[in-house]
């Protein structure tokens, strides 16, 4: 881009003595004067300036649209004046539009979108008051589509797909328009056949049809075209600095639906009460909008239901469950955070929103996943990520973490705040994890095995019954037994979804009495309750046969957008799972709610045909079952074989000189055969497509095609006489004579009729064409 302008700048310039007189001789010899050129190519930039607008909010257009219209008019009233002064102006205002913008990016060191974007529309303004020439048009129009390119990478929503389709309906005729002006058409020098021409191909019906055809090639592309991990760069999306007034007390957790009666400033102890809730476990209502797992205590004796709403964008390498907090203590109504005031905090330097943490050590393989979030509706201070985080880049000057792995920031999460979370995920294993021992920390065993002792014996014998039940059909059918805490995890929360149902009425499971306990009347009374209750059922239930567990809450991967690559989370995709430790390996989460995937997202879920799956879903909803599952084995098998011959392929490139050598190696060979086979391609479809012409209109393009290989095309506007008679003056006379010949022929069977003598014309083809291979090689 600067060197763009550079070149633009420094062409702006007077350079040698004999300035004045290129600036009115070569300058006026090339100036656009086509009004509708200008105009469409002013609406080009005016479309990406309005785009930037939409996509980031900010407030360009008022002053670079008015701006926009005075430069091209004023370009445009003195395009045939040399303009030195204003050249002079135009340099020295895109210096100081350049030092600003050096000036801006001290303040955001960590994403310069915005200030490129704004630096770009100053120098396009500039620019805008001297573009007499065709290619000073060339620059605004490139300059136009950056600005739609860098507002494609803010957009978060589809309201910037109106504007790209506006943009793609201004561009059509805008480069039609330029290339006729490059060829000289639509000037007085043009013949009527060509000024006809040019009026049948201009009318809406073309352009429209045009349209048509690149927005359809487009989607089929962006279907089919294969997504790949992103973030290649390590500067990541922040918002700016956010200052903490008051000193920041990392055990508060501040919930804007459930503060505490008279701390309406949510600085409250993370144990607040409002009217819906009681965090002692009375019976309640839910708050409409906030979700009542993400506090220090979890009541889950409350009733009712949310209303949906967006409250964050989330752009991911893979799909995942964006983790929030979680619970150790299990109340008999609920969950809590027995550790809640032990809390680290980490800061940043002042010189960077990075932030590194800690996550404990695991040895298994694991995946550095990056995730960027933007909060669209107001969230409590506890920040969302992917499991184990090691980096975060968030705008205020500290945050915490909590024993549960669960961060906290200084303030709530507002709306339109932005951070990024560097995950390392590990892999699923399940063989690894099948082997995990049973040996426990000693600071394991005493948080996560805790189970009420009214409620731990009939739990722990109903457990039993289910996996000794379990072993003995497999013992019947000569198959392995649940050996390992990780099937034995497994099988549970299959079986709670299977055993166990869901009211449909939100009020229909009834409230807890005080002595009643929740997992107690879940199992034995209602057999069922809420999807939380399921996770909290699971957990229990493992701790009662010494599995280490604990309650995890957090927001599911939401709707995933193909057209902006985010994923839409919404208050409702908010709930509880449980997690499950594994000795070395770590915390793996399991979901018993009905209706769920048994095992959350992973890194191991390939999004590389994700436009492509979802399109195929909504079709298979209109297929007869058998054919559905026919065609879902069909395509399940071809793209994975095609996602793991790519992952092959690029892991080569991490396996050191021998695995880039390898690598080079084999794209050069598939790029030799893939022009081999394309060229092979290309001389079949001529070969057919000259067969399917009339034989005068076959001769005359195997002609035509054989004169442009031997460096003599033919201009589009040129006729077939006028083609004939340069010919003379770049082939052998004799050449010349036969293209002659053949031209002749072509336009007497085109326009008049006439029956040509093709034997004749084929002979003299073959003829001149064997002479001039015998010159050639000799």
């Amino acid at each position: 881009m600067f060197k763009l302008t550079r070149m633009n700048l420094l062409s702006r310039l007077p350079v040698g003595l004999d300035w004045r007189q290129n600036t009115q001789g070569s300058l006026l010899t090339e100036v656009e004067d086509s009004i509708s050129l200008r105009v469409l190519v002013l609406a080009l930039v005016i479309t990406g300036i309005v785009a930037m607008d939409i996509a980031s909010g900010t407030t360009f257009s008022l002053w670079a649209i008015p701006l926009s219209f005075l430069g091209f008019g004023w370009s445009y009233y003195h395009r045939r004046q040399a303009n030195i002064p204003i050249k002079f102006c135009i340099a020295i205002g895109m210096l100081i539009g350049l030092g600003a913008f050096f000036g801006r990016l001290i303040g955001e060191l960590n994403d310069t979108r915005l200030a490129l974007a704004e630096l770009l529309i100053q120098l396009q303004i500039l620019h805008s008051f001297d573009v007499p020439r065709r290619k000073d048009l060339g620059y605004s129009i490139v300059i136009g589509l950056i600005l739609l390119g860098v507002a494609a990478t803010l957009s978060q929503t589809l309201a910037f797909a109106p504007v790209l389709l506006l943009f793609l309906a201004i561009a059509l005729p805008t480069l039609v328009i330029n290339y006729r002006s490059q060829l000289g058409l639509g000037k007085s020098t043009v013949n009527s056949q060509q000024s006809k021409a040019f009026k049948l191909s201009s009318g809406f019906s073309f352009y429209f049809v045009l349209f048509s055809v690149v927005v359809g090639l487009g989607l089929v592309v962006f279907a089919f075209l294969p997504r790949f991990p992103g973030y290649q760069l390590r500067t990541f999306p922040v918002s700016a600095p956010i200052e903490v007034k008051n000193g920041f007390t990392s055990r508060s957790i501040i919930n804007p639906g459930y503060v505490r009666q008279g701390n309406a400033d949510n600085q409250g102890n993370g144990q607040g009460n409002s009217s819906n809730q009681n965090q002692n476990g009375q019976p309640g209502k839910v708050d409409s909008g906030f979700y009542y797992g993400f506090n220090s205590k979890m009541n889950q004796n409350l009733r009712g239901e949310m209303k949906p709403q967006v409250v964050m964008r989330v752009r991911s390498q893979v799909e995942g469950f964006w983790r929030v907090l979680a619970f150790d203590r299990y109340t008999g109504k609920g969950w809590e955070i027995s550790r809640n005031e032990d809390v680290r905090t980490v800061k940043r330097s002042p010189w960077s929103y990075q932030i590194y943490l800690s996550p404990p050590p695991i040895a298994t393989k694991t995946k550095e996943v990056v995730q960027t979030y933007t909060v669209v509706s107001e969230l409590p201070n506890l920040i969302p990520a992917m499991s184990y985080p090691k980096e975060i880049f968030f705008p205020t000057p500290m945050i915490a973490v909590d024993k549960e792995d669960g961060l906290r920031a200084p303030v709530g999460l507002s709306e339109d705040l932005t951070y990024t979370v560097i995950s390392e995920v590990p892999y699923r294993d399940r063989t690894l994890l099948g082997t995990a021992s049973n040996n426990y920390p000693l600071g394991i065993k005493s948080h996560y095995l805790q189970v009420p002792t009214e409620i731990a014996p009939k739990v722990k014998q109903l457990t039993e019954e289910i996996l000794a039940n379990y072993n003995q059909q497999l013992v019947w059918k000569s198959q392995k037994t649940l050996n390992s805490n990780y099937e034995k995890a497994l099988y549970l929360a299959q079986y709670l979804k299977q055993h166990y149902s869901i009211p449909q009425n939100p009020f229909e499971f009834p409230y807890l009495d005080e002595k009643e306990d929740l997992v107690d009347a879940f199992l034995f009374k209602h057999k069922g309750g809420y999807p939380d209750h399921f996770s909290t059922v699971l957990t229990v239930m493992l701790r009662s046969v010494g599995i280490p567990a604990r309650l995890v809450a957090g927001f599911g991967a939401g709707e995933f957008n193909p057209f902006t690559g985010m994923y839409v989370v919404r208050n409702t995709d908010a709930y509880a799972m449980t997690e499950v430790y594994f000795p070395k390996y770590g915390w793996f989460a399991f979901d018993p709610i009905p209706n769920h995937p048994l095992i959350p997202p992973s890194v191991e879920d390939v999004q590389t045909f994700s436009v492509l799956r979802q399109f195929w879903q909504w079709v298979a909803g209109w297929l007869p079952s058998p054919v559905t599952g026919f065609l879902n084995n069909i395509f399940g098998t071809l793209f994975s074989w095609i996602s793991k011959a790519i992952a092959w392929f690029l892991a080569l490139f991490t396996q050191g000189w021998f695995g880039v050598f390898t690598g080079l190696t084999l794209s050069t060979t598939i790029a030799f055969f893939g022009w081999l086979g394309w060229t092979q391609w290309k001389i079949w479809r001529n070969r057919r497509w000259l067969g399917k012409l009339p034989p005068m209109e076959s001769l005359y393009q195997q002609m035509l095609q054989w004169t442009a290989k031997q460096g003599l095309g033919k201009h589009p506007a040129q006729t077939p006489f006028e083609y004939a008679s340069v010919s003379y003056q770049h082939h052998a006379p004799a050449t010349a004579q036969v293209i002659d010949e053949i031209c002749q022929a072509y336009v007497s069977w085109r326009y008049g009729g006439q029956k040509p003598n093709l034997n004749q014309l084929r002979q003299r083809w073959q003829e001149m064409k064997k002479k001039t291979g015998v010159i050639r090689n000799s």
